[in-house]
C-alpha cells in the first residue's frame, strides 16, 4: 500500500484521506526522511490540514544525483527516427540545481529558442548502494523507496548541436519534481507496468502512454546497469524516460540523409530554421500539466501544473 509524502519549505507532511498531517521529524533532506520511517507512519494518525493550503515544493531535495535514461520508450525511439531493437540502455546526468517544485514556473533562459517537455517517472533511491552491488528482483523494493512525477525539460537548440545533454537539461527549473513522493512496496512495484504517463500543454494532450508495452528497460535493469560503475545513495533521483509526443521529432528520412551530407554548422542551421515553424515548442505563458497513475487510481503520483515564463 502506497504512502504519499509532501514537502513545504519548512516541513514534511504525509497525505491522508482527510488532508495532510505534519511529520514530527528533524529531517532536512529526502535521505534523512527516508531513514525516519517511523515518524512517517506515526503521522498517519495525526491532525490534518487541507492539502490545498500547503505551498508544496519538490519532495526530492538537492544536492543529490540526478540520472536519466535516454530514449527508453519504444514510441519515443521511433519518434526520434531510431530502431528500438538497436537502442542500448544508456544514461546521462542532470544537475540537481535544476530541480524545482511541481507548481513552479519553468523559466526559459534568454538564449534558448526551442524549449521542450518530457514527462517521466522518477525513481527515488531508498538506501545507499555501493558500486558493484548485485541487485535482484527481490532487492527492488529495498532499493527504490518511492516514485515521483518528473519533467525532463530540454533546450533542444543547445542539446542537439552539442551532442551532449548535460547543459541543455540542467538549467534551473528544468527538472520539476512532485508533488508527491509516493512510497512503494514490492507489491506496488509489481504494478509499475500499469502506470500511465500523461502531459498536456494548454489543455491539449501531447503525451499519453502506459509503461507496459512501451518502456524498453525497466527499473531493475537500470539499477543493475548503474551499479556496475557508480555508487547510488538514498535520495538520489533516476528519471526513466518519456513516451512519444514531445515537440521534437526526427526529420523525414530523405531530409535526414541530405542533412548528414552537410557540414555540422550548416546542417543545424537548416534544421532549426525548419523547427521555427513547429508550434509545439513551449511558449511564454503556456500551462504544462502532467500526471502519472494507474488507470484504477491504486497508485497515483499526483499532478504537476507549471507555467512557462520567458
Amino acid at each position: 500500500m502506497t504512502v504519499s509524502v509532501l514537502r513545504t519549505a519548512d516541513a514534511w507532511w504525509v497525505k491522508t484521506p482527510d488532508g495532510a498531517a505534519r511529520i514530527d521529524t528533524t529531517a532536512t533532506t529526502t535521505a534523512e526522511l527516508l531513514a525516519d520511517r517511523s515518524a512517517i507512519d506515526a503521522a498517519l494518525t495525526a491532525d490534518v490540514v487541507p492539502v490545498g493550503t500547503l505551498a508544496l515544493v519538490s519532495p526530492v531535495t538537492a544536492p543529490c544525483r540526478v540520472i536519466a535514461q535516454m530514449t527508453n520508450f519504444e514510441s519515443h525511439v521511433r519518434d526520434s527516427g531510431m530502431d528500438p531493437k538497436t537502442v542500448p540502455l544508456t544514461f546521462f546526468r542532470k544537475s540537481s540545481a535544476s530541480i524545482s517544485g511541481p507548481f513552479d514556473d519553468i523559466v526559459k533562459p534568454a538564449h534558448v529558442r526551442f524549449l521542450d517537455y518530457e514527462v517521466e517517472i522518477g525513481l527515488v533511491i531508498g538506501r545507499d548502494i555501493p558500486v558493484g552491488t548485485h541487485l535482484s528482483e527481490n532487492d527492488l523494493a529495498d532499493a527504490i523507496a518511492g516514485l515521483v512525477i518528473t519533467n525532463d525539460v530540454s533546450a533542444r537548440d543547445i542539446q542537439l548541436p552539442q551532442t551532449q545533454f548535460y547543459e541543455a537539461k540542467s538549467y534551473p527549473t528544468f527538472t520539476p519534481v512532485g508533488p508527491e513522493l509516493v512510497l512503494v512496496d514490492g507489491d506496488d512495484l509489481k504494478r509499475f507496468g500499469d502506470l500511465r504517463l500523461t502531459l498536456s500543454v494548454n489543455d491539449s494532450q501531447r503525451q499519453n502512454a502506459l509503461v507496459e508495452g512501451d518502456m524498453l528497460y525497466r527499473p531493475l535493469q537500470a539499477l543493475q546497469s548503474l551499479t556496475r560503475f557508480q555508487d547510488l545513495a538514498a535520495g538520489d533521483l533516476i528519471l526513466t524516460g518519456t513516451p512519444a509526443g514531445t515537440a521534437l521529432r526526427a526529420p523525414a528520412k530523405p531530409i535526414e540523409i541530405i542533412g548528414n551530407l552537410l557540414p555540422p554548422a550548416v546542417k543545424w542551421k537548416a534544421f532549426f530554421k525548419r523547427q521555427a515553424s513547429n508550434t509545439k515548442y513551449l511558449g511564454d505563458g503556456d500551462i504544462v500539466e502532467a500526471t502519472v497513475s494507474t488507470d484504477d487510481g491504486a497508485i497515483d503520483l499526483g499532478a504537476q501544473r507549471m507555467r512557462v515564463r520567458y
